[in-house]
């Protein structure tokens, strides 16, 4: 009888999630196209993660390779390479998060805080439409702007009477070079995050910390910020994640072997292995070695939030 009641109660909740989905089918559709993404270009490629444990053959496949165990990752971690990429992931990444991550907060404070909303809409707009910029067109306009014979900022050097320098071959300037240039991309898409929830604070409590007279900027701290604070968090947990995947597209496009020394990190280290050396398991070990330090620092990350705060995404 209970076996029952059991099988008619699944029955129930079967056709009651059908008939959710076929009521919100619109909404589904439009999220087919990302879960057909992310099927394809993110978990299907994680079925080749045992690549790492091969001496891979790419013309013979997983079948006629050579089964290493962890001589791959052995290799990885003794290799001369190791400590200099994974010193310039870290500070490369420290960067990232010390200028990258509180710029956006504070954009959109500025944003949401200007009386004038013409002025305001435009600051938003203008600032959120380089993210759309493809990032070999960002990585040509930077190279341009720092040309030795031609950029705009050797041009007004050679006007202030110094010599032009070649950024682009100085491994001291690219650090910073690339995260003003990632500032310069994202600041205003990040912002987006941080308008969305400074609209989602409840009007009385400004309205009562005026009646209290309090300020602007003391609204601000006590009444914005605070409201922002779980949107802070969980983007804070999610760059935290992300702080050893240092996006490798621009890199590659910046990086020249004169730079080399303080632009390589592990993901252009990893495609390198694979493409110019054809070291496929080597390449997949470091890889996965990168992935599996951001899964760990999201877990840690996440735990730590949530003991401090009491803010965290699960």
């Amino acid at each position: 009888m209970a076996k029952q009641q059991i099988k008619t109660q699944k029955k129930r909740n079967f056709s009651f999630v059908i008939k959710k989905i076929v009521s919100s089918k619109e909404l589904y559709l439009l999220l087919l196209p990302g879960i057909i993404w992310y099927l394809l270009f993110a978990y299907r490629p994680m079925t080749e993660l045992k690549i790492a444990f091969y001496d891979y053959n790419v013309f013979q496949g997983i079948e006629g390779s050579t089964f290493t165990g962890l001589q791959n990752f052995i290799e990885f971690f003794k290799g001369k390479d190791f400590p200099r990429v994974l010193k310039n992931t870290l500070m490369i990444s420290f960067w990232q998060l010390l200028i990258c991550f509180p710029v956006p907060i504070a954009l959109a404070i500025c944003v949401t805080e200007m009386k004038n909303k013409f002025v305001s809409r435009m600051t938003q707009m203008s600032t959120l439409l380089t993210h759309f910029i493809s990032v070999v067109v960002v990585c040509g306009i930077v190279i341009n702007f720092l040309s030795p014979s031609t950029g705009v900022i050797n041009l007004v050097l050679e006007k202030l009477g110094a010599d032009p320098v070649y950024f682009m071959t100085k491994p001291e300037y690219f650090k910073g070079i690339y995260t003003l240039m990632t500032l310069w991309q994202n600041a205003g898409f990040d912002a987006l995050v941080y308008i969305a929830a400074i609209m989602g604070i409840d009007q009385q409590l400004y309205e009562a910390a005026t009646v209290d007279g309090a300020g602007k900027m003391k609204k601000i701290f006590h009444v914005t910020i605070p409201g922002m604070v779980p949107a802070i968090v969980t983007m804070l947990i999610l760059k935290l994640g992300g702080i050893i995947k240092v996006g490798y597209e621009a890199i590659l496009l910046l990086y020249q072997p004169a730079t080399y020394s303080a632009a390589d990190v592990i993901s252009t280290y990893s495609y390198r292995l694979a493409f110019e050396n054809g070291n496929y398991g080597l390449s997949v070990a470091a890889g996965l070695f990168e992935s599996a330090v951001a899964f760990i620092m999201v877990i840690l990350a996440n735990k730590i939030s949530k003991k401090i705060s009491d803010n965290a995404l699960w």
